[in-house]
C-alpha cells in the first residue's frame, strides 16, 4: 500500500504542483492502474498515455505525454489510486520531522548541501515550529530564507517549500534539526520559537568592530561636521560586513550612511533620532552577542540569512499599499501576504516627482499598475526575495507574472497574520524581543485586523490625524490611526468613508501594529469592505464627510518627558560629542531630573552617568555612556 499517495490531501497537491493542474486532473477520467511489487504505480490512459509514479517523491513521476515537470496524468493515478478501496492503516502515534536520520537527509539533498546545512548550524539559526494540528495536519517550519512543510509523514519525497526547487534543499535539513531540538525541549507544543545550534561562535566576538568605529567617529564628530570623505570608511564597513554574512548589521549600517546623505543633501528624510538609533542598534547587536548570557548569533546578526532567495510559483495576496514622500521622491511599498511562508514581504518602488497617490496609482510596474497590485492577487514564477523580505520580481522572467482583482477575503490567510482577538495581539507584541536587536524584517508587524463594528470615530486638526476605535468579537477595542501626508492626500478622506460604511460593510483592515499608551494600534494600508479591496493611500482627495473633532490629546506627561530626553540625546549624533555646546550638561540635568520626578529612576540615573562622564572619562567611555542611556530611552518608549 503506498501510504505516501495516500496522505496526499488536495491542498498538497496544490502546493507541491499548483491548484489548476490538481483541478484538471480532476476532470480526467480516471485511468487503469497497476502496481508493482517494489510499489510503483502504473496508470494506463484512455488515450494511450501511461503515467508511472515509482517511491520516493513526484519529482521521479514520469509521464509518455512528454510534460516538463508533473502533469495532470501523474496527479490523475494518484487521485484514482486514492480511491481505490483499501485496508485501514492501523492508528499510528504523532509523527515528528524530527524523526528523520541524518543519512536520510544525506540521501535526499546529497552531501554538498548536508554541509551547507552544517555550517548553518555550527553559526546557528532561529526557526519557528509549528506541528500538526485537526485544523492543519501539516508539520511546517518557518525559518529565516524558507518555509519547509512535510506532506506525507515519513517520507521526505513530499517535502514543499517555498524556494526554486534544488536551490536551497539545504533548508530540509535545518527543518529536521529544529523539530528535534523543539521535540526535545518543547514537546507537545503546537507552536514554538526554537535557537538551534550557534554553540561553536560563543565567545568569539560579534565581528562589528569596524561597524563600531564607524560609530564611535560619528558620536565624537557629528552628521553636522562628517563630509563626504566618510563614505569610503563607510563602504569598506559594508563590504566587511557582507563578507561575513552579518546582515542585520549591514542594513543598519545601510541605514546610517542613507541618514548621513539625507543631511548632505539638506533632505526632509533626515532626523536625528533616526541617525542616533542605528548607532545604538549596532552597539546593542554586539552587546547582545559578546555577553556572557549571549543571545543567538544568527537570529541577533542574521548571520543564517540568504542574500536573496528565488521563490518558486508563488501566491500572493496584497494587503494595499503606503505612500511615502521624501522630499521631491515618492516611494510606494505595496504589502504581499504570502501564505505559503506565513509572512508579508513588501514590494517597493520609488519614483522622481511630486506626484501623489492617485496619481501614482495609475504608474507602471511591470506588467500591471500599481493599484492594481495594491488591491489584486498575485501568481509568480518571478518572485525574488531578500532578507529582510523585501521582493522583486524579476526581470526577464516577468512575462510569468499575472494579476487579478481581490475580494479581500483575508479571513483565509494564515491565523498568524490575521487578528480576531485584540487582547492576544497585545500579548504578542508584549512577548516581542527588544526592537534594537530583532531581525530586521520588513513588514514584521503588518497584521489583518477583524472588525466587528467602528464605535468611534474622531479627528484631531492640531496634528491632521484620525482615529478611529474598532471592536473585536469578544468586546476589545483597538484604534485604527492615520496622518495626513501631502504625498496620499486622499488617505483620510476615503479612510473616513469607509470606516462610515459607504463602500459597503467593512470585514478587515491591514496595516502596522503596535502599542501606544498601552493600548493597540493599527496604521493603516487596506481596508476589505464591500467585496474589495479599498487603499486609501491611493485614492484621490476629496470628501464630504463631518468628522467629531477629538480633544486636545497632547502627550501624557511620561511619554512627553521620553521623547524629549531622547531628541536630546540625539542632538550628539548630529553634533557630535566634541561640538555639544555649554548649556547642554544643565539640559541634560533638567532632563534626568523631570524623568526622576516621574519615577523613571533607571533611565534617569544612566542619563546622569553620561552627563558625569563627559568631562571626567575616555572618549569610549563617554560613548559608552550615552550607548547606555539612549538605549534605555528607545526601548522604554518602544515598549510605552
Amino acid at each position: 500500500m503506498r501510504t505516501d499517495l495516500l496522505g496526499l490531501t488536495a491542498d498538497s497537491l496544490a502546493a507541491l504542483t499548483n491548484r489548476g493542474l490538481v483541478k484538471r486532473a480532476g476532470k480526467e477520467p480516471a485511468p487503469e492502474l497497476r502496481t508493482d511489487p517494489d510499489g510503483t504505480v502504473h496508470g494506463s490512459f484512455s488515450d494511450g498515455l501511461t503515467a508511472i509514479l515509482p517511491p520516493g517523491g513526484l519529482d521521479l513521476a514520469r509521464c509518455t505525454c512528454g510534460a516538463t515537470g508533473v502533469c495532470r496524468h501523474v496527479i490523475g493515478v494518484i487521485l484514482a489510486y486514492q480511491r481505490l478501496p483499501v485496508e485501514a492503516a492501523p492508528e499510528s502515534l504523532p509523527w515528528s520531522p524530527g524523526q528523520v536520520t541524518d543519512d536520510e537527509l544525506t540521501a535526499k539533498i546529497g552531501a554538498r548541501l548536508m554541509a551547507a546545512a552544517r555550517r548553518t548550524e555550527r553559526t546557528g539559526f532561529t526557526a519557528r515550529v509549528r506541528r500538526a494540528t485537526s485544523a492543519d495536519p501539516v508539520p511546517q517550519v518557518e525559518l529565516a530564507t524558507a518555509t519547509v512543510r512535510f506532506l506525507v509523514p515519513g517520507d521526505l519525497g513530499f517535502v514543499h517549500t517555498d524556494t526554486v526547487a534544488g536551490s536551497r534543499d539545504d533548508v530540509i535539513a535545518l527543518a529536521v534539526w529544529a523539530f528535534r531540538v523543539a521535540d526535545e525541549l518543547h514537546p507537545g507544543v503546537p507552536e514554538v520559537r526554537v535557537d538551534v545550534g550557534g554553540e561553536a561562535e560563543a565567545g568569539t566576538g560579534s565581528g562589528l568592530e569596524r561597524a563600531l568605529g564607524l560609530a564611535g567617529t560619528i558620536l565624537r564628530e557629528g552628521a553636522a561636521h562628517l563630509g563626504q570623505g566618510l563614505d569610503a570608511t563607510i563602504a569598506d564597513v559594508q563590504r566587511h560586513l557582507d563578507a561575513a554574512r552579518l546582515r542585520w548589521p549591514l542594513l543598519a549600517v545601510g541605514d546610517l550612511a542613507e541618514q548621513l546623505t539625507s543631511y548632505r543633501d539638506r533632505s526632509a528624510h533626515y532626523r536625528p533620532e533616526l541617525l542616533a538609533s542605528h548607532v545604538a542598534e549596532l552597539h546593542a547587536r554586539h552587546r547582545a552577542v559578546t555577553r556572557p548570557d549571549a543571545t543567538l548569533r544568527s537570529s541577533v546578526l542574521g548571520t543564517a540569512e540568504a542574500a536573496e532567495t528565488p521563490l518558486r510559483r508563488a501566491r500572493l495576496e496584497s494587503l494595499g499599499c503606503r505612500i511615502r514622500g521624501l522630499g521631491d521622491q515618492r516611494i510606494a511599498e505595496v504589502y504581499l501576504a504570502h501564505s505559503d511562508s506565513s509572512m508579508v514581504l513588501v514590494l517597493r518602488r520609488q519614483w522622481d516627482g511630486d506626484d501623489d497617490g492617485a496619481a501614482l496609482a495609475r504608474r507602471r510596474i511591470a506588467t500591471s499598475t500599481l493599484a492594481a497590485l495594491a488591491t489584486g492577487n498575485l501568481v509568480t514564477e518571478s518572485a525574488v526575495r531578500s532578507a529582510s523580505r523585501t521582493v522583486r520580481l524579476a526581470t526577464g522572467r516577468i512575462s510569468k507574472t499575472t494579476v487579478s482583482p481581490s475580494r479581500g477575503d483575508w479571513g483565509e490567510l494564515p491565523p498568524s497574520l490575521v487578528v480576531t482577538d485584540f487582547a492576544a495581539l497585545s500579548r504578542e507584541l508584549d512577548a516581542l524581543t527588544l526592537r534594537p536587536i530583532r531581525p530586521r524584517v520588513e513588514a514584521e508587524l503588518v497584521r489583518v485586523v477583524a472588525v466587528t463594528r467602528v464605535e468611534a470615530v474622531t479627528y484631531a486638526p492640531g496634528d491632521q490625524r484620525l482615529d478611529a476605535v474598532i471592536v473585536d468579537q469578544a468586546g476589545s477595542t483597538a484604534t485604527v490611526r492615520a496622518t495626513h501626508t501631502g504625498a496620499a492626500p486622499g488617505r483620510l478622506d476615503s479612510l473616513a468613508a469607509v470606516l462610515a460604511g459607504e463602500e459597503g460593510e467593512l470585514r478587515f483592515v491591514s496595516g502596522v501594529v503596535g502599542r501606544t499608551a498601552g493600548g493597540v494600534v493599527i496604521e493603516p494600508v487596506g481596508l476589505a469592505a464591500g467585496g474589495r479591496v479599498v487603499v486609501p493611500d491611493l485614492q484621490p482627495a476629496g470628501g464630504s464627510g463631518r468628522l467629531m473633532i477629538a480633544e486636545d490629546d497632547r502627550h501624557e506627561p511620561l511619554t512627553a518627558a521620553l521623547i524629549d530626553t531622547r531628541g536630546l540625546l540625539a542632538e550628539v549624533a548630529h553634533r557630535g560629542l566634541s561640538h555639544l555646546p555649554p548649556t547642554y550638561d544643565a539640559r541634560l540635568a533638567t532632563a534626568a531630573q523631570r524623568l526622576t520626578v516621574l519615577g523613571l529612576h533607571r533611565i534617569a540615573q544612566a542619563v546622569t552617568a553620561f552627563a558625569a562622564m563627559r568631562t571626567h572619562d575616555s572618549d569610549e567611555a563617554i560613548e559608552q555612556a550615552w550607548i547606555d542611556a539612549y538605549l534605555r530611552l528607545d526601548v522604554a518608549l518602544d515598549l510605552n
